[in-house]
């Protein structure tokens, strides 16, 4: 049983809350976790606690502790005041090596047993009534996924926003084989942010002058020779997720891969919330779909408009989706009323929010006007909508096929043709927009216009359509007879060749703006996005190169999206090699991830027809659902 020492003593945060700083829980291998515990004054008897670990500070601020009324971020010992004065006892936990915490911080991997042995010994104390309530957001709710794999008693309810690996491997970490770069800059950011820096200048200063536009054209990076050579836990982090590029065991620990422990996780009622422009928007609706299958007790998924954590604002980039987008005012009061109402109904027995009755609540995005809205931004619209289950049970998977002429229609080419591409990986298609967080100062999330801006590492050429250049390929449809809706998970069939004996194939589903008085050259607003590097085309567990001039079919999943396309609109495919620095970029040779190799020139090709039937599959949701 995990114990604890105490090194403050209790102290009044304000008349009717308590704190006792750094009480130091000691872990199954002898490391002291620093915790921080607030308790209602006043308040006889056994409380039910909620439980938080972050790595990000516990009493620091999170950008998005925040409310549409009061849009300053509170500081966590603020938002400690809330949950305390609503009768909880809110605990709040550095996680491994972070802050106050002992330890060595390796990312992820330690969070599981960590996490199950703080639970164990609040459940030890009088002062918990055994029932305990976690919540956080990104990292925050990676230690929610991870501890509730280990199933330890006493945890009742959960509320992870915008986290939880159902599988890092396939979203989070790595995508379709290929890496996420922003788990560069999330690294370095917060390796200047360690205890280890802090207590040493000249590591300190190493850090500071490092340079992360230059690191960012590295490929690979080495021990020795990266970013992070002077905070070596770290860098030897990255460089173990960047070099297991296949899905081995690395990848099937309970803090990276929720989806292979479903059914040994604790039976807590959860919430998994995301968003359309998040890289967890996939890992929420698999955790749902997860925990649903297994569990008797409630989940339930929220996926709104937003960037990662924001759900408090009305758009997600340059594109505004109404007054009905944020969470505050539409869904529940704000955030923390909504967190509130959830705990009160599993662990106090409150009735069950009016919010989170049915076990979906989405946002369909548009419907709004196009035009240039007071903030500068696309006004795209949108609404909630409460469903039964996610995948929709009444969306109909439609396919939607690749054509040679760069058409994309219901009616399947019987002619064979072709599509041509020339993949260089020296000059990479620049990321805009998407579904990102913790890319700054190299890459913003949201939904964008897809040309090239100054601010994009790598746009060559300001104000160019994506569309224009010779490594993308555009397939679109007619303008719509009829609004159309796409609600669900994108996926994608498509045959390909290449001269290569690897490449990577990056599509995007784009909602196409005719022309208007604003927007004189139309807007291209990109929904959601895949990728496969294709030495994985058969199995993530191994690679298999490509024998060049060889046709191979290959599947590609997509994130989640829920898009109406206005009539007069169109819907676009973009498929290109490479999207960066959202992605590494792939040197075209085969060599394993971390290798140095000469990148070599590929010459891609989408096959169509009737033999070669290349095509989206669009779940369709009739419009005017309710």
């Amino acid at each position: 049983m995990p114990t604890s020492h105490a090194t403050a003593v209790v102290s009044a945060l304000s008349a009717d809350v308590t704190v006792e700083r750094d009480v130091m829980i000691v872990m199954r291998d002898g490391v002291k976790l620093a915790t921080d515990i607030y308790r209602p004054a006043n308040v006889a008897g056994p409380r039910p606690v909620l439980l938080e670990r972050t790595p990000y500070g516990k009493r620091d601020t999170n950008h998005a502790d925040r409310t549409a009324a009061d849009p300053v971020p509170k500081s966590k010992p603020e938002m400690a005041l809330h949950f305390a004065r609503a009768g909880y006892i809110y605990v709040i936990q550095d996680c491994r090596g972070r802050f106050g915490s002992e330890g060595v911080f390796t990312k992820y991997l330690n969070e599981g047993p960590d996490g199950a042995d703080t639970v164990a010994w609040l459940t030890a104390q009088g002062w918990c009534d055994g029932s305990v309530g976690t919540f956080g957001l990104s990292y925050c709710a990676h230690v929610q996924a991870a501890l509730a794999a280990l199933s330890p008693p006493g945890l009742k309810a959960m509320f992870l926003d915008s986290g939880g690996f159902s599988s890092a491997y396939h979203s989070g970490i790595r995508q379709g084989g290929a890496f996420e770069l922003k788990q560069l800059t999330w690294a370095l950011k917060h390796a200047r942010l360690s205890p280890l820096t802090a207590a040493d200048p000249a590591r300190r200063a190493a850090l500071e002058a490092v340079d992360i536009y230059h690191w960012a054209l590295v490929n690979p990076w080495r021990r020795g020779h990266s970013a992070l050579v002077a905070a070596p836990e770290y860098e030897d982090y990255v460089i173990e997720q960047w070099t297991n590029e296949a899905f081995s065991d690395f990848w099937r620990r309970p803090g990276l891969y929720a989806a292979g422990h479903y059914a040994a996780m604790a039976e807590a009622a959860a919430v998994h919330m995301s968003s359309w422009y998040d890289p967890y928007s996939l890992t929420a609706t698999e955790n749902y779909r997860g925990m649903a299958a297994q569990h008797k007790k409630p989940v339930r998924l929220i996926l709104g408009p937003w960037t990662h954590g924001q759900r408090s604002v009305t758009y997600a980039g340059d594109v505004d989706f109404g007054p009905a987008a944020p969470l505050d005012g539409n869904i529940a009061p704000d955030y923390v009323a909504l967190r509130l109402a959830w705990f009160d109904h599993h662990l106090r027995g409150a009735p069950v929010p009016e919010a989170l009755k049915s076990p979906v609540k989405i946002f369909v995005m548009g419907g709004g006007s196009g035009n240039r809205n007071a903030s500068g931004r696309l006004d795209h619209g949108g609404r909630w909508r409460d469903e039964a289950d996610w995948p929709l049970p009444h969306a109909k998977p439609t396919p939607f096929y690749l054509h040679a002429d760069g058409q994309l229609s219901k009616d399947q080419p019987q002619a064979s043709g072709a599509r041509r591409w020339v993949h260089d990986p020296a000059n990479p298609v620049p990321t805009i927009g998407g579904a990102i967080t913790s890319g700054a100062p190299l890459m913003e999330a949201g939904a964008y216009d897809q040309r090239e801006q100054p601010s994009r590492l790598l746009a060559t050429v300001p104000g160019r359509a994506l569309a224009e250049r010779d490594d993308v390929l555009v397939f679109e449809t007619a303008p719509l007879a009829q609004d159309t809706e796409v609600t669900g998970p994108i996926s994608l069939k498509l045959w390909v060749s290449s001269s290569a004996v690897d490449t990577d194939v990056i599509v995007k589903l784009i909602d196409v703006y005719p022309p208007n008085a604003d927007y004189p050259r139309g807007y291209a607003m990109n929904l959601t996005h895949g990728i496969l590097r294709l030495r994985f085309r058969e199995t993530f567990d191994a690679p298999v190169l490509m024998t060049p001039g060889t046709v191979y079919e290959i599947t590609i999943q997509g994130f989640p999206t829920s898009n109406l396309f206005k009539r007069g609109h169109r819907i676009r495919l973009d498929v290109a090699s490479s999207n960066f620095p959202h992605f590494d970029v792939n040197p075209n040779t085969g060599a394993p991830a971390g290798t140095e190799s000469t990148p070599v020139v590929a010459r891609n090709t989408i096959h169509t027809g009737s033999s070669t039937p290349s095509h989206i599959l669009l779940p369709l949701v009739p419009v005017g659902t309710p």
